[in-house]
C-alpha cells in the first residue's frame, strides 16, 4: 500500500511539475503553440470514429508507431504500460500464448480478443497463439465487459488489435536475432490486385527459445488484406494464415505454502517428443454502403478453421517414484462462423442510433487418450513414453450465439452525452450426446459523460457506466469435461472516473474505479488427473485505475500508470481433501492487489531511438483458501538503436533483471503454476522503403 501511495504521489508530482515548466513567467505572454491533432479512432465500444477521451468508459489506444518504438514483439509488450492490464506470458497453451489479467481477475477466456473487427476464436477461447503483431496500426483495450456489438463473449476487458489498411504503401523488412537461437524475418509490402482495389501483404517466420529445457515455438504467418475505398462506401477482403510449431514447457509445482525444492528452475516434464501445434486459416469480407436517410449500412462475415495437435504431460506426484505424471494426446477440429450487420444513422436531433444483428456458430470435435509416464524430478532427460496410437476418449461442443443489439448516443448539449445499449441473446450449446442448453437474456449498457472544463483540445471529463452482461461458460475440449454444461456466467459492474487532457493537448490523465459482481465464474479443477471446469458461486472485483502520458518534444514519449484491485469470494463453497470450505472473504487466486508501470521512448523519424520500461505486480495468493503467499515482483525492459531515413538498427532487452516469478496458475494438475521467462535479448534491422 505505501508503495502504491509513493507512486500516486509521484505521478501527481510530474504532472504539477509539467505545468510548473509549461508556465510563463508573470507578467509574460503564454508562448502559443499549435493544438495537438488528436485523430478519431474507430473504437471497439461504438464502431464509429470517436476519440477515446469521447467514449464513457476506460479506454486507451495504444498506436503501431509507439509499438515499434518499444520494439514490441509479443503481447506482453505490446500491453506494458496499458492501465489495469496484466500479462502473463506462456500458460497451458503453450510459450506463444499468454494470460491477461483485467480488472484484477486472471483468466484465459474471460476477455474478448478482436482482430480487424472478428472475434479472434469465435465462439469458444480467444486464440492468443496466433495472435500477429505485424503491420499493426493500433490497438484499442477496453477495460470492463464487451459492449453490446459484441455480445456474449468478455466480462473484463477487450482487446482490439487493427492491422494497417490494404491502402499503405509502405514497405518493410525487418529480421532479428537473439538469446536461446531465437530469430525472425518478415516483410510488409504494397501488393498489385485489380482495378481499383488496393492490396497489402504482411508475411513473417518467428522463431522463439527459452531457457526452459526443450521449450521453444516457431511461428509462420501471412495476413492478405483487400479494399476497394470509395467517397462513402467500401468492400474489403482479408485472408490470415497461421502455422504454430510449439515445444511446451511444464508447470512448476507447488508443496504447500511454497513452490517445491525438488524441482529445478528450467525442468521440463513433458515426454519426450511433445508438442502443441495448430494450423488455422481466416478468411473474411465486408462492406459499408449507403442507404437512405444519409444512414450506413455495414456487413462483415467470416469464417475459421483450426486444426490443433497435443502431446504433453505434467507431474501428478512430486516424487521420483514410477507413473509420476500423466500426459494426453489429443487432435481437435474447430470451425467457426461469425456475421454482424448493422445500420448506424447520422445524428437527428443530437441523437445518433445503431441496430444490428450478429451471429457466432462453433463446431468443434476433439479426440485423445490419456497415458501414465515417469519422469525424473530433475527434468535431466526427456521423458519415454508409451504414447497411445489409438483415441478412444472424445470431447465435441456446438455453439450458437445469435443477437439483435441497439444503441443510441444522445447529446443535448455540446459538453453531456447520454450512451445507451440494449441486446436481446439466445445462446444454443449441446455437449456429446444427449446434453444441451439454452438461454435467451437481455444484457446492457449506460453510460453518461459530462465535460467540466472545455478550451480547444484541453478538457477535463467525468464519466460514468453500469454494464451488465452473461456468458455462457468455457470450453476448452479436455478430456475430463463433466458430463453437464455448467451455469452461465453473469456480471453487473458500475465504473466511475475522469479524464484530463492538457498543455494543448500533450497531457492525458485518466482515473476509474470500478465494481463488478461475477456469478458463477468458471473454475480450474481437476478430474482423474486431467482439468475440468466448475462453476464458483458469486465473487467480486473492485479496484481504482490511474494512467498519466506526456508527449513531449524530440519525439519523447512519457507514460506512468497505477491500479489496486481487489479481487474476493463473496459465496463460495469449494471442497478440499474431500470437505467442504467456504471461501468467503478470500482472495481470488493469482488476483494481483496492486500493479504499475512506467516508460519513456524516445522516438524522432531520424537519430538515436531509446526506450525503458518498469512493470511492478503486487502481491497476490496461489490458492483458493489464501495459504501460498507470493510477493510483489518487477521486470524491466529497454532498448536502444539508431534510424536513418531508410535504415532502422536496435536492439531490445526484456526482463533484464531476469525475475522468474509465478505469473499464472496451470489447470493441468494441482497447485502447478508458470514462471516468468528468463531474460531474453533480440538485435535488429529494419528496412523501410
Amino acid at each position: 500500500m505505501l508503495r502504491g501511495q509513493m507512486f500516486l504521489a509521484g505521478i501527481i508530482a510530474v504532472s504539477i511539475g509539467s505545468a510548473s515548466s509549461a508556465t510563463p513567467a508573470f507578467g509574460q505572454a503564454p508562448p502559443q503553440k499549435p493544438a495537438v491533432p488528436i485523430a478519431p479512432v474507430e473504437v471497439v465500444a461504438t464502431r464509429t470514429p470517436e476519440a477515446p477521451h469521447d467514449v464513457p468508459l476506460a479506454i486507451e489506444v495504444i498506436s503501431g508507431a509507439d509499438l515499434r518504438a518499444r520494439g514490441v514483439s509479443s503481447l506482453k509488450d505490446a500491453l506494458s504500460l496499458a492501465a489495469g492490464v496484466s500479462i502473463a506470458p506462456g500458460g497451458d497453451n503453450g510459450p506463444a500464448s499468454a494470460v491477461p489479467e483485467f480488472w484484477g481477475l486472471r483468466e484465459f477466456d474471460a476477455f474478448l480478443l478482436v482482430v480487424d473487427g472478428i472475434p479472434w476464436g469465435g465462439a469458444f477461447n480467444p486464440a492468443l497463439a496466433t495472435l500477429s503483431l505485424r503491420d499493426v496500426e493500433r490497438i484499442e483495450v477496453l477495460r470492463g465487459p464487451a459492449p453490446v456489438t459484441y455480445g456474449a463473449t468478455s466480462f473484463v476487458g477487450v482487446i482490439h488489435v487493427v492491422h494497417n489498411a490494404a491502402a499503405e504503401n509502405a514497405t518493410y523488412l525487418t529480421t532479428t536475432g537473439g538469446s536461446f537461437g531465437s530469430g525472425s524475418i518478415a516483410a510488409d509490402l504494397a501488393s498489385p490486385f485489380l482495378g481499383d482495389w488496393k492490396s497489402r501483404l504482411s508475411a513473417d517466420y518467428d522463431h522463439q527459445g527459452f531457457a526452459d529445457d526443450r521449450t521453444s515455438f516457431s511461428k509462420g504467418h501471412a495476413l492478405w488484406r483487400a479494399a476497394n475505398v470509395g467517397k462513402d462506401s467500401k468492400s474489403w477482403i482479408n485472408a490470415d494464415l497461421n502455422f504454430v510449431r510449439q515445444d511446451p514447457a511444464s508447470p512448476f509445482p507447488r508443496e504447500g505454502a511454497t513452490l517445491t525444492t525438488a524441482v529445478p528452475l528450467d525442468a521440463n516434464h513433458n515426454p519426450s517428443g511433445a508438442y502443441l501445434d495448430e494450423d488455422r486459416l481466416m478468411v473474411a469480407g465486408g462492406w459499408e454502403r449507403p442507404v437512405m436517410s444519409g444512414a450506413t449500412w455495414g456487413t462483415t462475415a467470416s469464417f475459421t478453421h483450426s486444426s490443433q495437435r497435443i502431446l504433453r504431460g505434467f507431474l501428478t506426484n512430486i516424487a521420483n517414484t514410477a507413473d509420476n505424471a500423466s500426459g494426453f494426446r489429443e487432435n481437435i477440429e474447430v470451425n467457426d462462423l461469425y456475421a454482424d450487420t448493422h445500420i448506424i444513422w447520422p445524428a437527428i436531433s443530437n441523437v445518433r442510433f445503431m441496430a444490428g444483428a450478429d451471429a457466432l456458430f462453433a463446431n468443434g470435435n476433439a479426440e485423445g487418450a490419456t497415458f501414465s509416464y515417469t519422469a525424473l524430478l530433475d527434468g535431466s532427460t526427456a521423458p519415454n513414453a508409451s504414447v497411445p496410437s489409438t483415441f478412444n476418449q472424445d470431447a465435441k461442443d456446438q455453439r450458437l450465439f445469435i443477437g439483435a443489439y441497439g444503441s443510441a448516443e444522445w447529446r443535448p448539449v455540446p459538453r453531456f452525452t447520454v450512451s445507451a445499449g440494449v441486446r436481446l441473446n439466445a445462446t444454443s450449446e449441446s455437449y456429446g450426446p444427449g446434453t444441451s442448453a439454452t438461454n435467451t437474456r437481455p444484457s446492457g449498457s449506460l453510460g453518461v459523460m459530462y465535460s467540466i472544463w472545455e478550451e480547444g483540445p484541453n478538457h477535463v471529463r467525468v464519466f460514468a457506466n453500469a454494464r451488465d452482461t452473461f456468458k455462457p461458460a468455457a470450453f476448452d475440449f479436455s478430456l475430463a469435461e463433466a458430463g453437464d454444461i455448467l451455469k452461465p456466467e453473469t456480471s453487473r459492474s458500475y465504473e466511475a472516473g475522469f479524464k484530463l487532457r492538457g498543455f494543448n493537448g500533450t497531457a492525458d490523465l485518466e482515473a476509474s474505479a470500478f465494481n463488478m459482481d461475477f456469478e458463477n465464474l468458471v473454475t480450474a479443477t481437476v478430474v482423474n488427473n486431467l482439468p475440468a471446469f466448475i462453476n464458483s458461486g458469486h465473487t467480486r472485483f473492485k479496484g481504482f485505475e490511474l494512467a498519466a502520458d506526456l508527449r513531449l518534444a524530440h519525439a519523447m514519449f512519457v507514460r506512468a500508470s497505477y491500479s489496486a484491485h481487489d479481487g474476493k469470494f463473496v459465496d463460495f463453497v469449494q471442497a478440499f481433501d474431500g470437505v467442504p470450505t467456504q471461501l468467503a472473504g478470500k482472495f481470488v487466486e493469482m488476483s494481483t492487489k496492486s500493479l504499475w508501470s512506467a516508460g519513456l521512448t524516445l522516438s524522432p523519424d531520424e537519430g538515436f531511438i531509446a526506450s525503458a520500461s518498469v512493470n511492478y505486480t503486487g502481491d497476490r495468493f496461489m490458492d483458493m483458501r489464501n495459504h501460498a503467499p507470493l510477493g510483489g515482483f518487477a521486470t524491466y525492459d529497454a532498448g536502444i538503436g539508431y534510424r536513418t531515413g531508410r535504415w532502422e538498427f536496435r536492439l531490445d532487452g526484456h526482463n533484464l533483471g531476469n525475475s522468474r516469478d509465478v505469473v499464472s496458475e496451470s489447470e493441468f494438475g494441482d497447485a502447478q503454476y508458470y514462471r516468468m521467462p528468463a531474460r531474453s535479448v533480440r538485435a535488429g534491422v529494419v528496412v523501410k522503403y
